[in-house]
């Protein structure tokens, strides 16, 4: 063990590799709740708006009335099967047994962060009133659920709060652990012994790991948009180190012991490695039933995306919205929903949800307003899609249907300039599914060089058309890509010809001059485009957030200038999934 700036390094073992992890210490329990209350009581705060975090009060294990109907079992310990004690509070029915349970797991704190009435912790785009104190950050509410006839266990997984050991994120380690707290519950005298898992982000990324682990009473799961490879999906997006949310995350989650430096172990290990590795689920694994949603604006879309077509189960539905996770989840037609799915599983209710469309598309327009809602189709992406490629003349920033002849090139300050391409579309068309971009690349001043790009649509006079999501403007479909690391595994299960799969193992930095071809991932995308309409690809050296909320940030290793080669032998170009009417008849069309 070794400690370097408040750092402590541990050594582990991955498979047949020992590595040095760093941790360091957990931040201890604060009075979020007493800080609550002490506004409320002052009239400062009439309502709470919650921050993701909920209280650690010291232990009180406890049995109480938590609603009218509602006995909640307080600080029960659940051992797991390396002595580890956790803690969960389970909220039940009074006076029920025989009753399937619903796990709500994540790092934010079991407990609500006040017990106020008069306070009331909202989450944001969520209308007040749409949920309890009772319910866990993202999760669901014991509120609604304990009415239905369910049990909820809000889990403090281990290192959290008063859970015994170090705070491991999004690893093995918290698949086994949910095996452990699944098979427990399953014992318990009140549970019918069918279990299930529902929530969103953390609570949903949880889902993909344990569900991997096929604990026995595990039945039917739920994952909210949930990213599953933190490597790839954000932590360095595209080899890109993301400098914002993680580090933020690491000194905001609360223990008594150690907790994982996510931030501190991607400098150690820059490169995908046995570490990463340890914390990609295994789709292939996951059998049980599963209701996936993926929000076509938020950074978990890759992972629900690809959780949907790689699980092996039989059973599976995906619904692709344009809202924001937290306000979906809390709808009252995401409730109608997650009911009927777990009635269906966890109670085996008949009730008609087989008939459900295996995947709903929001087909978004711009602003506020969908060209279509809830969209049935049989699979994704979709069978009937046809892939064409829109080429980049880098001379006058164009896009073709047609390969450009004429060699060009443009250049863009590297750090915060950028270089546009728009393509217009003369008839209705519909982009669904997954883009890639192909550039042919030199660093002008540098060895190599971190791409941002944006997919957006304009009107025809070159106006902006974003869509909005609680009320902000999406900033446009995202992809990031570090040019070093552009090697592509094309024997990897997951690679496609829209979807490159980068290893992320060998760095080739650029000589000066070099000319270089690297394929960028762009996010899946569900968008109508009308006659006169533009679509335009953005390439810049800085992620430009716009208005848009998320808290993240990159550090880039831009210098100089960026240049873009098109035309001849550097075939540059954006493959665009094209979807076709499925009848058309006359003028009119049927999507």
């Amino acid at each position: 063990m070794s400690e370097d700036q408040g750092i402590i390094r541990k050594k582990q073992k991955f498979g047949s590799k020992e590595l040095s992890i760093a941790y360091r210490p957990a931040a201890r329990p604060g009075p979020v709740g007493e800080l609550a209350r002490a506004k409320a009581a002052k009239g400062e705060l009439p309502v709470y708006v919650v921050d993701g975090f909920g209280d650690h009060p010291p232990l009180n294990p406890r049995t109480y009335d938590a609603a009218p109907g509602i006995v909640c079992d307080q600080d029960v310990g659940v051992p797991m099967r390396d002595g580890i004690i956790t803690y969960c509070d389970i909220f039940r029915p009074a006076g029920q047994t025989n009753l399937p349970v619903i796990i709500s797991w994540s790092p934010y704190g079991k407990r609500p962060g006040t017990d106020t009435p008069e306070v009331e912790w909202l989450t944001p785009g969520v209308p007040e009133g749409s949920h309890s104190n009772n319910a866990k950050f993202e999760g669901p509410d014991p509120n609604y659920w304990c009415h239905k006839g369910y049990a909820i266990c809000n889990y403090d997984p281990r290192g959290i709060g008063n859970s015994e050991g170090d705070i491991f994120l999004w690893s093995s380690q918290e698949g086994r652990d949910g095996y452990d707290l699944i098979e427990w519950l399953a014992e318990q005298e009140w549970c019918s012994g069918k279990v299930g898992m529902m929530g969103n982000s953390a609570l949903a990324m949880c889902q993909w790991r344990i569900a991997a682990q096929q604990p026995p009473h595990l039945t039917c799961i739920a994952p909210w948009e949930g990213m599953a490879d933190i490597y790839r999906e954000t932590l360095p997006w595209g080899g890109i180190p993301e400098s914002g949310f993680w580090p933020f995350l690491t000194e905001m989650l609360v223990g008594g012991n150690l907790i994982e430096d996510l931030a501190a172990n991607y400098y150690d290990y820059p490169l995908m490695n046995a570490y990463w590795e340890d914390k990609i689920p295994d789709f292939s694994k996951i059998e049980v039933p599963a209701y996936v949603t993926a929000g076509w604006s938020h950074f978990h879309l890759r992972a629900a995306i690809m959780g949907y077509r790689f699980i092996s189960s039989k059973m599976k539905w995906l619904r692709a919205h344009r809202d924001f996770e937290w306000a979906d989840q809390y709808s009252r037609e995401g409730l109608i929903e997650a009911t009927m799915f777990f009635d269906r599983y966890l109670k085996e209710i008949r009730n008609g949800w087989e008939s459900t469309p295996r995947v709903r598309l929001d087909v978004m327009d711009a602003y506020d307003f969908d060209y279509q809602v809830k969209r049935g189709e049989n699979e994704f992406p979709l069978e009937r899609t046809e892939y064409r490629k829109l080429y980049l003349d880098a001379g006058n920033r164009s896009l073709s249907e047609t390969p450009v002849a004429r060699e060009s090139k443009c250049h863009y300050e590297a750090k915060k300039g950028k270089a546009n391409f728009d393509f217009t579309f003369d008839e209705e068309t519909e982009l669904t599914g997954y883009m890639k971009l192909r550039l042919w690349v030199e660093a002008d001043g540098n060895d190599d060089l971190d791409l941002f790009i944006a997919i957006q649509k304009l009107d025809a006079k070159g106006k902006w058309l974003p869509y909005n999501v609680m009320g902000k403007p999406h900033p446009g479909c995202p992809g990031k890509q570090r040019v070093s690391l552009r090697e592509v595994d094309e024997s990897h299960p997951y690679h496609s010809e829209f979807q490159p799969w980068h290893p992320f193992k060998k760095p080739k930095k650029l000589k000066p001059g070099e000319i270089v071809p690297v394929d960028i991932e762009i996010y899946p995308s569900c968008r109508i485009w009308h006659p006169g309409e533009q679509l335009r690809v953005e390439v810049m050296g800085h992620y430009e957030r716009i208005d848009w909320f998320e808290p993240f940030d990159w550090n880039t290793i831009n210098e100089g200038d960026h240049i873009i080669h098109s035309g001849g032998k550097y075939d540059s170009y954006l493959l665009v999934p094209v979807i076709p009417p499925k009848y058309v008849a006359g003028d009119t069309v049927y999507r």
